[in-house]
């Protein structure tokens, strides 16, 4: 049983509408490539939490997909590719997110994704990300910056009303 650190329950109920979902744990004497399980040929969203004895808490919100003339462009890999080779830290993840949990002594990484079918992984992420800092008043310890390209934010408007995200509502 874990505690959970900081407060994000309830939020990401948004996530419930997104059967294809999954998760996988990764250690750092694990082979990244091995163990991710998220789709090579989906777009969508992924959310990683931290391990730390009996404490899990979250650290990163992410996505793989992006728009594209109004579409959704699959990377190469879909969301198993983004996440093992996407860079973070300046490295490949496959690299990288072996050293962070050396260096910041945790036991594991939890990943959680959702493919998030034919709604854009950018603005669902955005959402993820705003309900987020709406309730702890600040990104997540990964997360560096939170932006939304121009050409998705009527798109983001229209999304938070069809999926009546009350938190991000006016």
């Amino acid at each position: 049983m874990f505690v959970e650190a900081l407060n994000f329950n309830p939020m990401f109920d948004l996530l419930n509408k997104y059967p294809n979902n999954g998760s996988f744990e990764f250690k750092s004497t694990d082979s990244l490539s091995n163990v991710c399980n998220a789709p090579k040929n989906k777009s969508g969203v992924y959310i990683v939490y931290a391990v730390k004895g009996h404490t899990k808490y979250l650290i990163y919100i992410g996505c793989s997909g992006l728009e594209d003339n109004g579409e959704i462009k699959l990377r190469k890999g879909g969301m198993c590719g983004r996440l093992v080779n996407g860079k973070q830290f300046e490295k490949a993840r496959k690299h990288s997110w072996s050293n962070k949990v050396i260096e910041k002594s945790l036991d594991n990484l939890v990943i959680e994704w959702w493919d998030t079918e034919d709604d854009f992984p950018e603005i669902v992420e955005f959402c993820l990300i705003l309900e987020y800092i709406l309730v702890n008043k600040r990104l997540p310890e990964w997360n560096t910056i939170l932006s939304l390209k121009e050409s998705l934010r009527s798109q983001c408007e229209n999304f938070i009303q069809d999926n009546n995200i009350q938190a991000l509502m006016n």
